[in-house]
């Protein structure tokens, strides 16, 4: 199972089973452990995975983390739990509190749910008030677990993450002002665009209050076209590739009709006929002609060639193959010529017969 299944998967059993999960400590054997082993961390093991590890305070002793995955005998992400019910909004001071302490680069609060994702972005040291990511197993994205399979044991590297953190950071706090101003327009961001609009005087509070619901309206007809035109491609994309065999038949009938079967072709055909009536029933000979070659094949098989003719230039050659199909072309000065190769053509077909190839 890769990594993307094995988190879907995990996403189903916890939302399924959550309602049975009645406290904090339960949330972390149910959902928190679980999700740190799919991250591909032993939870048994702690040399990978501490519980309640220690990050003492000044003088305050004693102080614990829930979990701090290691790394050489280091920390390098801590993990606060809360029940998977809590808001994660009034408990990240507590995660503040012990990120200074540590030599861990990354903490994660979490709700076993939600897991919002902290570094020092802001100041070296000193964990930043907001995550620069954050990924929710009940609202998940793909763009998002490829951020996340970052943080697996694989594949985990801190300078690689931290060189993506700032803009992660930073595209996830646009997008939240969008969406804002998408569904409820601010002043500043209306007034943004009357100005470059409203030339018939001075932008008064009315002319702002109708501006705001312009520009709502004008957002969703601009995404829904956005959604229209990606509908829209879908659909011909569909249609181009439904035509495509249509297309390669349409090829291959007007190649066929360029075959013209010759009577010299037929004749050679019932040399070989002849040739090798005393080893299977001729009904088991047949032939395909094509526009190079005249195929003559063991039970209509494209997988058993008998032999080729070609004929379509002054000289005239037979075909024969050897084991490994592959063909060697030999003169033929006259159809007679044919009968000259009867041992090769009895040998192929005996081969097909002993060992019968597979379709």
């Amino acid at each position: 199972m890769d990594f993307k299944d094995a988190i879907k998967q995990l996403a189903d059993r916890i939302v399924k089973h959550k309602e049975l999960v009645q406290t904090e400590e339960a949330t972390k054997h149910s959902f928190v452990m679980p999700f740190l082993q799919a991250l591909g961390y032993d939870v048994f093991n702690p040399l990978e995975v501490v519980p309640e590890f220690i990050a003492d305070l000044g003088i305050k002793k004693g102080e614990k983390v829930d979990y701090a995955i290691v790394k050489d005998s280091q920390p390098i992400i801590l993990i606060e739990c809360k029940h998977w019910s809590s808001n994660l909004d009034p408990h990240n001071s507590q995660l503040f509190r012990y990120f200074h302490t540590t030599k861990a680069k990354f903490s994660i609060l979490t709700n076993g749910f939600e897991c919002r994702f902290y570094t020092d972005l802001d100041e070296p040291n000193k964990m930043d008030e907001k995550p620069f990511f954050t990924f929710d197993l009940r609202d998940i994205k793909d763009n998002q677990i490829e951020e996340l399979k970052k943080f697996h044991k694989t594949y985990f590297d801190t300078d690689n993450i931290v060189s993506t953190a700032s803009e992660l950071k930073y595209v996830g706090q646009l997008k939240a002002i969008l969406n804002t101003e998408f569904n409820g327009p601010t002043q500043d961001f209306t007034r943004h665009f009357a100005r470059q609009v409203y030339t018939a005087g001075i932008l008064t509070q009315k002319v702002l209050d109708q501006f705001t619901q312009l520009t709502k309206k004008a957002f969703q007809i601009y995404v829904n076209d956005l959604i229209t035109e990606r509908l829209k491609s879908a659909l011909q994309k569909e249609e181009t590739e439904q035509a495509a065999p249509d297309a390669i038949e349409a090829v291959a009938a007007e190649a066929e009709n360029k075959i013209v079967t010759t009577q010299e072709e037929l004749d050679a055909f019932n040399i070989v006929k002849s040739i090798l009536r005393k080893v299977v029933p001729v009904g088991k000979i047949n032939y395909r002609d094509a526009q190079s070659y005249f195929a003559i094949l063991f039970e209509d098989n494209n997988r058993k060639p008998v032999c080729r003719m070609h004929f379509n230039s002054s000289k005239k050659y037979i075909g024969l193959f050897n084991s490994d199909k592959v063909e060697t072309r030999h003169e033929l000065t006259s159809l007679d010529d044919i009968f000259n190769h009867a041992d090769h053509l009895c040998d192929t077909v005996k081969n097909y017969v002993l060992k019968p190839v597979e379709v």
